[in-house]
C-alpha cells in the first residue's frame, strides 16, 4: 500500500519515490542537453515557470471564472488567473478580454468555433497540406468533423499566401469565419489584409499565431489585434512558457467564449499551468525576450541560408520568422532525413511542403526551428556551423555527426 507523508508532501523526492519515472526523467533531461533541439513547435522554459507548474497550484479545482468559480478556497487561484489574465493583455497593448484557461491551442481554436458556429456552418482556413493546422478543418478533427471546412494555399510560383487568389476563394464560398495562422509557413502573415477580405464577405476572423505568439509580443511580427475578432494561441513555442492555450477575443464575443472553454470545451482549469503563464508573460515583458526573439528570427535567416548554399531548396523562398522549410529535393524522404538527423542527435520534423507529392507519412521535407536552441546560446555564427553539420549528415559527408553535436552542445552555457 503507497503511503502519503502528512506533515509535509516534499519529504520524499522523485528518485526515492518513483525511481523508473526519475530515471525517464533524467535520460530526457540528458536527451536535449547532449543534442540539438530544432523543432519549430518546441522551446525550453525557465526555471520560473517550472516552478509555478509544478506548484501547489496543481491541487486545486477552480471550474467557472474568477470571483465565480463552482468550488470555494478559490481566493489564490482567483488571483493568480486574473494575474495572467492582465499580463496577457499588457504583452500584446490589447483591450480584447482574455480567457487563459484553454488547455492547448486547438481547444482555444474549438472553443472559437464553438463561440461562432453551428454544425455545418462554413470555414475557409489555410490547407493542412500547405501549412495549416489539423484544428483548421481537417477532416481527421472535430473542426474538419462539426463544420464544412473549405482550404486556400500558396502560390505555386511562391509558395507564398496568394492574397488575391485567398480573395477569390472567400468570394466563393461566403464562408462564416476565416481563419489566418499556420503551422509550417515561414514568411509573414498580412493580418491587415485577411481583415479586409473577410470584411468583403461578412465573415468572422480567427488568427491563431501560435507559432508566432513570441515575435508577435517582441514585435518581430506583424500583429493580428484591432484586425482579427478572435486570436488563439499556444503559450509554449516562441512565447516560451508552459504547455498551454490562450485565447483574446473583442469584448462583443467575451460572454460566448468564455462559455465556449467552460462548460463547453473543458472542465475545471489547470491552475498550475496557468500560475506558469503568467510567468511567463511577465519574462516576455522583458527587453531581453525582445533581445532573444532578433536572435531567433536572425538564427533561422543565417541556418536557411546555409542550407541554401549546400544545395538544398528552401520553401517559400526564405524565412520571415522562426522557421525553416526545407524541400529534400528528392535525394530522401523528409521521414528518413528525420531519422538521419535524429541518429545525430539533431531533432527536427518531417513535413509535408506546398503541393506535396509524398503521403504524411513520408513527406517531401523537414521543418526546422530556431527557439530552443536560441534560448540555450546559439548565436548566428553557432547557426551557420550548424546549417554545415546538418547538411553534411543529409549528404552523408561526415561519419562524426555525434562529435560534432557535442562539441557545440558543450560551448552552451544555459541548461
Amino acid at each position: 500500500m503507497i503511503q502519503f507523508e502528512t506533515a509535509s508532501r516534499r519529504t520524499h523526492t522523485l528518485a526515492e519515490a518513483d525511481p523508473e519515472v526519475a530515471e525517464l526523467v533524467t535520460e530526457e533531461d540528458r536527451r536535449q542537453r547532449h543534442g540539438l533541439q530544432l523543432i519549430a513547435s518546441e522551446n525550453l522554459v525557465s526555471a520560473a515557470v517550472r516552478e509555478a507548474v509544478g506548484s501547489v497550484f496543481t491541487d486545486k479545482y477552480a471550474e467557472g471564472r474568477p470571483g465565480r468559480r463552482y468550488y470555494s478556497g478559490c481566493e489564490f487561484a482567483d488571483q493568480v488567473e486574473e494575474l495572467a489574465e492582465n499580463r496577457a493583455r499588457e504583452l500584446y497593448a490589447t483591450d480584447y478580454h482574455v480567457n487563459v484557461q484553454p488547455h492547448s491551442g486547438t481547444q482555444a481554436n474549438l472553443a472559437v468555433y464553438l463561440a461562432t458556429l453551428e454544425p455545418g456552418d462554413k470555414i475557409l482556413a489555410m490547407d493542412l497540406a500547405m501549412g495549416g493546422h489539423l484544428s483548421h478543418g481537417s477532416p481527421y478533427n472535430a473542426s474538419g468533423k462539426l463544420y464544412e471546412a473549405h482550404f486556400y494555399g500558396v502560390s505555386r510560383d511562391t509558395e507564398q499566401i496568394d492574397y488575391d487568389e485567398l480573395a477569390r476563394i472567400a468570394e466563393e464560398v461566403q464562408p462564416k469565419l476565416i481563419v489566418s495562422g499556420a503551422s509550417a509557413y515561414a514568411r509573414f502573415i498580412d493580418f491587415a489584409r485577411f481583415a479586409e477580405i473577410a470584411k468583403s464577405v461578412g465573415a468572422l476572423l480567427h488568427t491563431d499565431m501560435a507559432h508566432i505568439a513570441g515575435l508577435i509580443a517582441a514585435g518581430e511580427h506583424p500583429s493580428p489585434f484591432g484586425h482579427a475578432d478572435f486570436v488563439t494561441t499556444t503559450t509554449h513555442k516562441t512565447l516560451r512558457g508552459p504547455r498551454g492555450g490562450l485565447l483574446f477575443c473583442k469584448q462583443e464575443y467575451r460572454k460566448k467564449v468564455n462559455s465556449a472553454v467552460f462548460p463547453g470545451m473543458q472542465g475545471g482549469p489547470l491552475m498550475h499551468q496557468i500560475a506558469g503563464k503568467a510567468v511567463a508573460f511577465r519574462e516576455a515583458m522583458t527587453p531581453a525576450f525582445r533581445a532573444y526573439q532578433q536572435t531567433v528570427r536572425k538564427n533561422a535567416a543565417v541556418l536557411a541560408e546555409g542550407l541554401s548554399q549546400r544545395g538544398f531548396r528552401i520553401v517559400g523562398g526564405g524565412t520571415d520568422n522562426h522557421m525553416v522549410l526545407v524541400d529534400m529535393n528528392g535525394r530522401t524522404t523528409g521521414a528518413e532525413a528525420e531519422e538521419a538527423l535524429r541518429q545525430n542527435h539533431i531533432y527536427v520534423n518531417k513535413n509535408l511542403i506546398p503541393f506535396d507529392q509524398l503521403p504524411p507519412s513520408k513527406t517531401s521535407g523537414i521543418r526546422i526551428g530556431t527557439p530552443a536552441m536560441t534560448s540555450r546560446g546559439l548565436t548566428p555564427d553557432d547557426f551557420a556551423e550548424v546549417a554545415q553539420l546538418m547538411a553534411d549528415v543529409l549528404l552523408g559527408e561526415t561519419t562524426d555527426g555525434v562529435a560534432r553535436v557535442e562539441a557545440i552542445c558543450a560551448r552552451l552555457t544555459t541548461a
